[in-house]
């Protein structure tokens, strides 16, 4: 059965293409993108129960593991890569602010996507978050050589509004109005994956000037920074004994920053060449996000089909 879930990689690159042409008509949809994410993140809570945050708290380790790879690994690869494609001074410095920024919302959504940990997932965003306050601007300053102000308060606001209060509410109605769940359950990937879609929609548009202006060195260097963070993020979780599932959570979590947060940084510090990196880095990460979501959600339903085949095989054999 064809669903949105299933085209959901397919129609992410269709839709970044057509805003990439046509922009005009999004761009006056910027200030949707922080509403739609508050939107998803409210379906998600509707999924979670309070259990699911307590089983994390009690087993911290993905947690911690996460946050010592968002912060120890994405910066170097950046400063790395900066080297590496011997990117100009500001365009490398608003590569390394992306590295240093904390694990972006679209994470929970592509984890959600990928049938992974989503309460892990919000759990590692929110914290993550938290830490970026002071690691964020000490990591820049280290890599890049300028130490640059964060508005914490901020920070702090908007992650509560798009994270925090959103899935406290789902998680709430959840709890004491299950009602709404049951009646609603089947169609919360739908609207989810609708609404990450226009996201990526309204990010193109909204930057599609300056992609038709980007350097392949620069292009090379934001693909591989993302890659780079995914490919790590899993195989580090899975070599240190995490699950399957808890390995692309922090895959997914590693590799998707807070872009939103570094093209502001970069364009008030550096200015708007800065912001270019991470302009580019929104429109790739969830482009790439949605493919590797898709892919594990086929692994996902394929090894769920050939479990119930085998059962049913053995169940129908003679006793």
């Amino acid at each position: 059965m064809i669903t949105t879930e299933r085209m959901f990689p397919i129609l992410a690159v269709i839709v970044s293409l057509l805003a990439w042409q046509q922009p005009e008509p999004l761009l006056g949809f910027t200030s949707a993108i922080v509403p739609l994410l508050t939107i998803i993140m409210f379906t998600m809570g509707l999924t979670l129960r309070w259990q699911d945050f307590r089983r994390i708290w009690q087993k911290p380790e993905p947690v911690a593991l996460g946050i010592v790879l968002q912060f120890g690994l994405m910066p170097l690869f950046a400063w790395g890569l900066a080297l590496i494609f011997g990117l100009p001074p500001e365009i490398a410095a608003g590569l390394i602010i992306v590295g240093s920024c904390a694990g972006g919302t679209a994470s929970n959504v592509m984890t959600y996507l990928a049938r992974g940990d989503v309460a892990l997932s919000v759990t590692m965003t929110v914290a993550s978050t938290l830490w970026g306050v002071v690691l964020t601007p000490w990591l820049v300053g280290f890599y890049a050589g300028d130490f640059i102000e964060t508005d914490t308060s901020g920070m702090l606001l908007m992650i509560a509004k798009i994270v925090i209060l959103p899935v406290a509410a789902g998680l709430a109605v959840n709890h004491f109005l299950p009602v709404v769940r049951q009646s609603t359950e089947r169609h919360l990937p739908l609207i989810a994956s609708a609404a990450i879609l226009f996201i990526i929609a309204i990010i193109v548009a909204a930057n599609a000037d300056e992609l038709n202006s980007l350097s392949y060195g620069l292009m090379a260097a934001v693909i591989l920074h993302n890659l780079a963070g995914f490919t790590a993020g899993y195989l580090i979780a899975r070599w240190n004994g995490h699950t399957q599932v808890q390995a692309r959570t922090i895959a997914i979590e590693v590799g998707m920053q807070n872009s939103g947060l570094g093209v502001a940084l970069a364009n008030s510090f550096f200015g708007p060449l800065a912001a270019l990196p991470g302009a580019l880095f929104s429109i790739w990460q969830n482009v790439a996000g949605a493919l590797l979501a898709g892919f594990w959600r086929w692994q996902t339903e394929r090894a769920i089909k050939k479990s119930q085949e085998s059962r049913s095989k053995s169940g129908c054999g003679p006793h």
